[in-house]
């Protein structure tokens, strides 16, 4: 049992473990990229039966890896098993979107899947587990999670909008040549869908002559920034599948690794990152009941939202974003009162 770390292992989840994006992001995991190098976890590696020889293939090769960190693999198709206990759930399975299907039978069928996994979150997890979803519609299904998971924290379930604020930056390094860790405080406000709002009104970059300028006044091209670079964030991941014949797992994986990291090892003072999180009507003018990509900052593995940025120039895409969350939760058959 000697072990050369001294922290107690995190158990986290991963659902659909199976699948692409899982098979890049329990690696990093693994690897120690969303925790930290000191931290051991124990696996919990969750999907459904008919994937159980694809998933003890995943095992036999974190097996092989021989990773200092891992203390632990639960692979299993029962959610009972893979739910209890757990410090941290990536629920990244969810009901793809197949060839003609519209968005609304989409929400309907992953609605089942995520009431399910809040039901699951609810009786067997820790009480103090924090969640990222990451299949998609993720806003509406992390919001359906929540509500079906009453005596977990509603702060403590979260969608991912890392992406897509990953994306932002990339777009914005290239652009102006820098390295991407020069590009700080771009955010993504709302849904991850065609209305989300890619916001650089309070970005900032670092340029190789050492001076710091808003990433505004360094692209001086309004043009490229509102009518170019917007579409470009959004539509990325249908850009991916042309060029890949696949959807992004490696990038996607990432992000979670992104969020994971950022909300369990804090944000730099005066950086903020993007959540999608409960909203309770007090923040950007944005309804309660929803969960929504904001600006966070994270301490001590709470986050708070960067609420006192003006956000005026983007209101109205921000008020349509979250037009079409209310809509997607009546689409899914439920109510925030549930």
């Amino acid at each position: 049992l000697m072990s050369s770390f001294t922290k107690a292992p995190l158990r986290v989840l991963v659902t659909g473990a199976a699948g692409q994006i899982a098979y890049s992001l329990i690696f990093r995991i693994a690897h120690g990229d969303a925790f930290g190098r000191d931290q051991p976890v124990i696996l919990h590696l969750l999907d459904l039966p008919f994937a159980e020889s694809r998933l003890q293939g995943t095992v036999m090769e974190i097996t092989d890896c021989a990773f200092p960190l891992v203390h632990g693999v639960v692979a299993t198709s029962d959610p009972k098993t893979a739910f209890t206990d757990i410090d941290y759930a990536a629920l990244v399975g969810a009901m793809p979107r197949k060839e003609g299907m519209q968005r609304a039978d989409l929400l309907k069928a992953n609605a089942k899947i995520f009431i399910e996994q809040g039901r699951m979150l609810n009786e067997f997890a820790k009480k103090t587990v924090k969640v990222i979803v990451v299949g998609n519609p993720a806003n509406t299904n992390a919001a359906i999670t929540a509500i079906h998971a009453p005596t977990i924290p509603r702060e403590n379930i979260t969608s991912m909008s890392a992406l897509d604020h990953n994306r932002l930056v990339g777009q914005i390094a290239e652009r102006l040549s820098v390295p991407n860790d020069a590009v700080k405080n771009v955010c993504i406000f709302g849904n991850h869908s065609k209305t989300m709002v890619p916001c650089v009104e309070f970005a900032t970059v670092h340029l190789a002559d050492g001076t710091v300028k808003s990433v505004r006044e360094a692209v001086a091209n309004d043009l490229w920034i509102d009518n170019e670079l917007t579409p470009i964030v959004q539509e990325r991941g249908t850009a991916v599948i042309h060029a890949r014949g696949m959807s992004s797992a490696a990038s996607a994986a990432n992000a979670v690794v992104s969020h994971l990291s950022a909300w369990h090892l804090g944000t730099a003072p005066g950086q903020h990152v993007s959540m999608g999180v409960w909203m309770d009507g007090t923040v950007f003018s944005v309804p309660a009941g929803i969960v929504f990509s904001v600006p966070v900052t994270v301490t001590d593995g709470q986050w708070a939202v960067a609420a006192d940025l003006d956000v005026s120039r983007i209101q109205e895409m921000i008020m349509a974003s979250a037009t079409e969350l209310l809509g997607e939760r009546a689409h899914a058959g439920f109510s925030s009162e549930e």
